[in-house]
């Protein structure tokens, strides 16, 4: 056997054990680490500097990265999530009803929304140097892609947030080269691919089916008796006058997103209100809810991923433009969870295609949402080849800056053949929007399919 041969079923054999390890971990177990990761689509980015690489097959070099990635680490996006439980304890303090945990929960909520006052949404310090580091990571793994003159193609829906994180990202890779080729746009555009909205699904996430389910797993799970002890004295009052499953759930949840914030060093009180069994559970029915609504959930026909067919679609064929010409560089793109997790999804990115009606089943199968889409969460295809004549290009995904796999067979893999991929893909995209036809729904064919010219070439 050729050592390369050997080496690469090494790696593999490598990879395939440390996927039964992660997947042997129970949810329990892994937010017992560190009860921040507990927050679904508020967790912070994970530290992916030391992950390993597998190097290419011989001869083959890195030109082109097309990538999609969420914005870095922000304030909640609007005051309902701390104006709910805000509201509840202010009530119950003017009935002389709360105990003194409640009065410092009080106080610690008044706090969060004093420093979140003028900048809900905003991105945060956090975030705008988790941009800057994934970027710098990013040249530093594949210099090849940003040598010389390299265009930089930069886009980002119209959210601040989403902008500047643009920014923080391409400033940090035009210090590290000033001779990068750079555009940067934010438009609605290309807000039919980077955030589009397909009111259809949309409308058919919560069916009738979905709803039940939902209802039925979380009964067991939303409320919190001890809760209500440590923060109301008369208990019989705190059922009487306040909702109990939304003061447990936005509680937490406001103790949570501050990991985001820099006002995480100073608030404490809400967050050890929770116990790790406590924690676990609102982790399971946030995963519950974001599989429903983005996943492949059968309880709602399961289709919801095919939401990115245009991101997809628009991905396939700017690969395609970039791969005819002998040019190199990176098609960053920048935009939301929502967009990165069912699109994650359509790929089948590490089996997060698994579909089924059993809610119960998500945990012990590894479709963990948190994996996925955490503040600045990432997908990023890095493609190869000999030179501008090879006819083989070959590329991997990396999510979250990790090497990922694919639904699809391939004899290099974690590496793919591009064509390969190409006819898989475009047959799904296709064979969907087909079925829209015959049932009548249309295929959208109003939004633009546009074909792309290598950018930052000058022409």
């Amino acid at each position: 056997m050729k050592r390369s041969n050997y080496r690469r079923l090494v790696t593999m054999a490598l990879m395939l054990l440390l996927g039964l390890v992660v997947r042997a971990q129970s949810a329990f177990e892994y937010i017992n680490e560190d009860r921040q990761k507990s927050a679904s689509n508020y967790s912070i980015y994970p530290d992916s500097g030391k992950a390993k690489l597998t190097p290419p097959p011989a001869g083959k070099k890195p030109f082109y990265i097309s990538h999609y990635g969420r914005h870095g680490s922000r304030y909640l996006s609007n005051r309902k999530g701390y104006e709910i439980p805000y509201h509840m304890l202010c009530k119950a303090d003017s009935a002389g009803q709360l105990t003194r945990i409640g009065h410092d929960v009080l106080t610690e909520l008044r706090d969060i929304i004093a420093d979140s006052e003028g900048r809900w949404g905003d991105l945060t310090g956090i975030g705008k140097k988790q941009q800057r580091m994934i970027a710098a990571r990013m040249m530093q793994r594949f210099p090849e892609v940003f040598a010389d003159t390299a265009f930089i193609d930069a886009r980002s829906t119209n959210l601040p947030r989403c902008v500047l994180s643009m920014g923080s990202a391409v400033l940090k890779m035009k210090s590290l080269n000033t001779r990068l080729k750079v555009t940067m746009n934010s438009s609605f555009h290309d807000m039919w691919y980077l955030n589009h909205q397909d009111r259809s699904l949309r409308d058919s996430m919560m069916t009738h089916a979905a709803t039940k389910a939902f209802k039925k797993f979380c009964a067991p799970r939303n409320k919190n008796p001890r809760l209500m002890e440590w923060i109301f004295k008369d208990t019989t009052y705190a059922r009487r006058e306040m909702n109990e499953v939304d003061l447990n759930y936005y509680l937490l949840k406001s103790a949570l997103i501050q990991q985001n914030t820099t006002y995480r060093d100073s608030c404490g009180v809400l967050i050890n209100l929770f116990t790790y069994e406590d924690i676990h559970k609102f982790w399971q029915m946030e995963n519950a809810w974001w599989y429903i609504c983005y996943g492949p959930s059968l309880l709602n026909g399961g289709n919801q991923p095919y939401t990115q067919r245009y991101l997809l679609r628009h991905m396939i064929q700017e690969a395609d433009s970039i791969m005819a010409h002998d040019v190199h560089g990176a098609s960053l793109r920048y935009g939301h969870e929502t967009v990165v997790l069912p699109l994650v999804c359509l790929l089948g990115i590490n089996g997060y295609d698994y579909r089924t009606m059993d809610l119960e089943s998500l945990e012990e199968s590894g479709w963990w949402a948190c994996l996925v889409f955490p503040m600045a969460s990432n997908l990023q295809f890095v493609f190869y080849r000999n030179g501008p004549e090879d006819d083989d290009i070959i590329f991997k995904v990396l999510l979250n800056e990790r090497e990922a796999m694919l639904p699809l067979k391939s004899d290099i893999a974690p590496y793919y053949h591009w064509r390969d991929f190409r006819s898989y893909y475009l047959q799904k995209l296709d064979a969907y929007e087909s079925s829209l036809s015959a049932k009548g729904h249309g295929v959208h064919s109003h939004l633009p399919h546009h074909s792309h010219k290598p950018v930052g070439t000058g022409w």
